[in-house]
């Protein structure tokens, strides 16, 4: 996300969203710390994949969705390992 040009308090803000969003989405009923851990390296997990599908993000609104794809992908891949 280093083309996104979000700052360090953006990501911690929006990641906090995107955790979120993703962890209502989901129904896995996380904390406030969790869902800013899961919305941030969610983000940076769904920026790789996407970039490698050639499909770039930018701005906010891009570190959002990224945010919430990639921790949707994060907490499935979580239920899957404990099952």
């Amino acid at each position: 996300m280093e083309d996104a040009q979000v700052g360090w308090i953006a990501a911690i803000i929006i990641g906090g969203l995107a955790g979120w969003i993703a962890s209502s989405f989901m129904k896995s009923g996380t904390g406030l710390f969790m869902n800013i851990i899961l919305g941030i390296l969610g983000a940076a997990i769904a920026s790789f994949l996407f970039g490698l599908l050639g499909v770039s993000f930018g701005g906010w609104l891009g570190y959002l969705v990224a945010g919430v794809v990639g921790a949707c992908i994060l907490i499935g891949g979580a239920r899957a390992l404990r099952a």
